[in-house]
């Protein structure tokens, strides 16, 4: 990522599945437990009807390798919590937004912090946000298949950094 393209966008509030993991990579996890709520839901038959966001939960701390990721998947509302599965409504928000590929999430993260602190926007308090843009990548309407590491670099996201005015 050499240029920056950020774009300002305001997401509307939206109804939410949530699922978590703990550990060294959580992300699997908590993806895990989303696909398979997702596939007891019948919602894989139809993936471009939803919306895939993720974010740490807690951050890494110094001295740990292990952290925490919470996944969403947008939640029609007959959408029901299930096991480790919880249905949150989340509020919206201004964000500066940028693309990028899995593999440089994390310079992508501190370009766009950056960006801000050069522009006119003050810092949000409200969630940052992951949008994986192409979930069929790994995801069929049969369930989640094991992405090998050589996919990564077909993973696209949105990074969603809260602002405010």
């Amino acid at each position: 990522m050499t240029d920056l393209q950020v774009r300002i966008v305001h997401l509307e509030p939206m109804r939410v599945a949530c699922a978590s993991g703990f550990g060294q990579s959580p992300e699997e996890e908590a993806w895990d437990t989303l696909i398979g709520w997702a596939k007891s839901q019948g919602l894989l038959d139809d993936l471009d009807a939803l919306r895939f966001f993720g974010y740490n939960n807690p951050d890494p701390s110094p001295g740990s390798p292990n952290y925490g990721y919470d996944q969403w998947v947008t939640a029609g509302p007959d959408a029901k919590a299930e096991g480790k599965v919880e249905i949150n409504e989340f509020p919206g928000g201004l964000y500066a937004v940028t693309r990028c590929r899995l593999g440089d999430i994390g310079a992508a993260w501190k370009q766009l912090a950056a960006w801000r602190e050069d522009s006119a926007y003050k810092w949000g308090h409200h969630q940052w946000l992951e949008e994986c843009l192409n979930p069929e990548v790994f995801i069929t309407p049969e369930g989640q298949d094991p992405l090998p590491e050589s996919a990564f670099g077909d993973l696209e996201f949105d990074i969603y950094l809260p602002i405010v005015e």
